[in-house]
């Protein structure tokens, strides 16, 4: 009988000052890459422009270090991480989360055991490494969005995300006009997507993130660097009819809603009638999204819960919002600024 030999699987870790979550994420491949008769591994760090020591605690650590003297981006430093590696497999990671021990070898038996699968994506686990409430919040909201999404994913990850590497530089890797960390993945996904390949979204296969999200942080990261840019390439490439993820049907109406309350909360000041209206339909939000608070509530109980709701309904707002602003500029850019053809 003929052996298979094991896979070779390339982890590629892009950092740009990564500071004491980057040491644990490199403490965690240390502790839990597979050994080799099970699957081949070489990690590549690509130092993104560091300064705080990055590139000098992953060559202690093994990895193989590229640097670059400015920061270019994490679409920029996972391809050049890319370049370099030999596996057949690349399995991107962020540098700001953990592996679980089984998490390598999961990913890679995802492609040993489906020839065909061309690309596939883990989760975050339900147990965040930064404790305050906002962290907790939007990580386990990603962990509830993952792991009720399809299993045949319509878009990539690069949190936790592997791909043929083949495949990856056929259909051009990421993307790197993406200059912050944005949604160079999820145009990556969709490439991939057109070219008719398939994506795994696997949900068992699990990191922890560690990020630590503040206020302006958050919102900022949210509504710049992908809301927006989101809502232009949804346009660009009339994916809006997807039904997954972020883009769920219940999202779309719950955004409506959001934005019908306020106008009817407006709207009581002058009949109160319509604060009435905006009561009925604030309970409807809320019976629309239930599933999501039951899940906040039996990982964190009633309390987290409850003060999630407002944040959970703040997400639909500015998402709306970005897509109000993303829709006026991608007319514009088409009907005024084009030149058209005489």
């Amino acid at each position: 009988m003929v052996v298979s030999p094991p896979p070779f699987v390339s982890i590629v870790v892009p950092v740009h000052n990564g500071g004491t979550a980057f040491k644990a994420c490199l403490h965690s491949l240390e502790k839990f890459l597979p050994s080799p008769d099970q699957v081949t591994t070489e990690v590549i760090v690509v130092a993104d422009g560091c300064t705080d020591g990055s590139d000098r605690l992953a060559e202690q650590f093994g990895a193989t270090v590229l640097r670059t003297e400015h920061p270019g981006g994490p679409a920029q430093a996972r391809n050049l991480g890319a370049r370099q590696a030999r596996g057949e497999i690349l399995f991107f990671i962020d540098a700001d989360v953990t592996i679980h021990p089984a998490t390598v070898a999961q990913m890679a038996q995802m492609f040993i055991g489906d020839q065909g699968l061309a690309a596939a994506i883990g989760s975050y686990d339900d147990a965040p490494g930064a404790s305050n409430f906002l962290s907790q919040y939007k990580n386990l909201f990603h962990h509830y969005t993952h792991q009720t999404g399809h299993e045949e994913a319509s878009t990539f990850w690069g949190a936790c995300g592997a791909v043929r590497r083949e495949i990856f530089w056929a259909t051009g890797g990421f993307d790197e006009r993406f200059r912050q960390p944005s949604i160079e993945d999820i145009e990556l996904g969709y490439r991939l997507k057109q070219s008719g390949h398939r994506i795994q979204l696997c949900k068992n296969i699990l990191v922890k993130h560690l990020k630590r999200w503040e206020p302006v942080s958050l919102l900022r990261a949210e509504f710049f660097y992908r809301a927006l840019p989101w809502t232009t390439l949804l346009l660009q490439q009339r994916h809006m009819l997807v039904n997954d993820l972020n883009l769920k049907v219940s999202t779309r109406v719950s955004i409506g809603l959001i934005f019908t309350i306020a106008g009817a909360m407006g709207g009581s000041l002058f009949l109160y009638q319509a604060a009435y209206l905006a009561g009925a339909l604030a309970l409807i939000l809320l019976l629309i999204n239930w599933s999501v608070y039951q899940f906040f509530y039996s990982k964190r109980g009633l309390a987290f819960a409850l003060k999630a709701i407002p944040w959970h309904w703040l997400y639909f707002g500015y998402c709306g919002l970005a897509y109000g602003l993303g829709l006026a500029r991608y007319y514009l850019a088409r009907h005024y600024l084009i030149p058209k053809p005489t």
